[in-house]
């Protein structure tokens, strides 16, 4: 139910506060903000912002002189499909072909950063009655939302000070970088204001950020149909979408720093939106009411309840799958042109799919990307029951004749059953996307699986063996994710490499064909870890 902030009683004066009261403790809670974040937080600026810099690195190596960048540059521009995913080059430099490549991508991470730091710091911390206490104390109402968004504004900063000194290092400094690393922090700092208005509506962290992430979603289909729509960035639609301003900031092609002013704009327009709604209600009350579900039927089971609290997020990604599945098919017919005559384009994506055909190895490697991503999925979908356990959503599920093993076994059905799905439809996507070779594409797809199921089987033992430290789950998918991305294209050592179970996979379509040592032996490594994870929880306290 809605809750508003109560009225002073009858007959006496009310006395708004001043707007030092309602910031009071500001500087308190963000010190604690960056004290908590102190691990994350840097991973995020030197892994995001250092990717900029292994960018500029690889294209200067790749394409080292002007008439091979002019002709990536006119291939890129001429495919509508690539348009979409990455935007159109505005300059054949190295530097400009650093902001194609990464302008649109880099702006949705740095969102995705903001969002996480905003709803963790604000919604999240409603949620799990620490706020209660905080605000018990001299804090003011509008104190914890300053503190989350100067939290994410030191760390879009920080980012775009890392971009701009490595595409230094890597030679494409000057105005452009300084342009770029602009665009993306400012974004990110867009983004952090809507996940606070996010905040606003909903009484739960998980919900918050689903709708930020909807939104940022929505601005990047946007963004893609404008650019496939235009060649030049003009299109409406690309100049409706956030990441579109990005993109269309056109870093070491004749800047339109102006573009910057829009979106410091977007920014004081939501971030006034957001401070207006947060003196309007209660704390941990919402705009948007909850309502209860049906004690029941469906959810009367633990696989019920886990199929209804996850359900929203297995259809997004399910659809979102099938959608860059196709993408990534429709891109394959030209992987030929986009590589041409280039050998190290070539060796890159040999590296991650393999020594067979060109078209085959392109598959192979979309499949290990769509892989990797799918692994982002089972983490989450494991840490669901972290969640669940620290609201205290978990105990009162656990007091009636529900077992922890019942209770866990539901949402890793859907964690693990889940990945499938979304390999499933990935799969199919490609082949539809591709046109051909629907059995080979959807077999390689699953044949991540393994792979995905490991890093599902490590979130479990760390929730359940070490339930403080099961976040550190997000940082082993993303070691592995950086491997898959960037391994393959700065030659990294294959000591290194193999710390990635994705490494190990058959590099299916194509390649020598199916080799079912590695799958099984990591499918084997999965269930081990699967079990020894339940056991812990099922011989461990409550969190409370």
């Amino acid at each position: 139910m809605t809750a508003v902030t109560t009225t002073a009683p009858a007959g006496t004066r009310h006395r708004p506060r001043a707007a030092t009261g309602q910031l009071a403790g500001t500087w308190t809670l963000l010190r604690l903000a960056l004290r908590r974040d102190r691990v994350m937080l840097p991973i995020w600026v030197l892994a995001l912002g250092g990717s900029f810099s292994s960018v500029g690195s690889s294209i200067a190596s790749l394409y080292d002189t002007a008439a091979q960048r002019a002709g990536l540059a006119a291939s890129m521009n001429g495919n509508s499909s690539l348009r979409a995913m990455y935007g159109p080059v505005f300059d054949d430099s190295v530097g400009g072909l650093v902001s194609w490549r990464m302008a649109a991508f880099g702006a949705v991470l740095a969102a995705v950063m903001s969002l996480i730091v905003v709803v963790r710091h604000t919604r999240e911390e409603e949620e799990t009655g620490r706020q209660e206490m905080l605000s018990a104390a001299m804090v003011g109402r509008r104190a914890p939302l300053t503190a989350a968004l100067l939290t994410a504004v030191i760390a879009n900063a920080a980012l775009a000070l890392v971009v701009a000194a490595g595409l230094a290092g890597a030679g494409a400094g000057g105005a452009g970088a300084v342009a770029l690393a602009l665009a993306v922090a400012g974004t990110g700092v867009l983004f952090a204001c809507t996940a606070a208005i996010a905040a606003q509506f909903t009484e739960s962290a998980r919900l918050a950020k689903g709708l930020t992430a909807a939104v940022i979603g929505a601005a990047f289909v946007l963004k893609a149909a404008g650019d496939s729509a235009a060649d030049d960035g003009s299109s409406v639609l690309t100049w409706l979408s956030p990441i579109g301003w990005a993109e269309n900031v056109r870093a070491y092609a004749d800047e339109r720093w102006w573009v910057l002013l829009v979106l410091a704009a977007a920014v004081a327009v939501q971030a006034v939106l957001a401070y207006g709604l947060a003196g309007r209600r209660d704390v941990g009350m919402s705009f948007l009411a909850t309502r209860p579900g049906p004690a029941q039927g469906r959810i009367a089971t633990a696989f019920g309840l886990a199929l209804r609290l996850q359900r929203g997020a297995l259809t997004g990604w399910t659809l979102s799958f099938a959608v860059v599945g196709v993408a990534f098919g429709g891109l394959t017919g030209g992987a030929a042109d986009l590589v041409g005559d280039n050998a190290k384009t070539r060796e890159i994506f040999e590296r991650m799919g393999g020594q067979a055909g060109l078209t085959d190895a392109f598959l192979a490697a979309m499949v290990s990307v769509l892989g990797m991503v799918a692994a982002l999925y089972i983490v989450a979908s494991v840490l669901r029951l972290h969640g669940e356990e620290t609201a205290g959503r978990a105990e009162p599920v656990l007091a009636g004749a529900v077992s922890r093993t019942g209770w866990a076994a539901g949402h890793l059905v859907i964690a693990f059953g889940g990945a499938a799905l979304l390999m499933t439809a990935g799969g199919l996507g490609l082949a539809v996307g591709y046109g051909h070779e629907l059995p080979a594409v959807l077999g390689a797809s699953l044949a991540q699986l393994p792979a995905i199921w490991l890093l599902g089987g490590v979130t479990v033992l760390l929730y359940g063996a070490f339930p403080r430290a099961a976040v550190a789950a997000w940082g082993v998918a993303g070691v592995c994710l950086a491997l898959g991305w960037i391994g393959p294209a700065v030659d990294m050592p294959q000591a290194v490499m193999d710390v990635s179970p994705f490494t190990h996979l058959p590099k299916l379509p194509g390649g020598t064909g199916m080799e079912w040592g590695p799958v099984l032996t990591l499918t084997a490594v999965a269930a081990v870890l699967t079990g020894a994870g339940v056991g812990a929880l099922r011989r461990r306290d409550v969190l409370t």
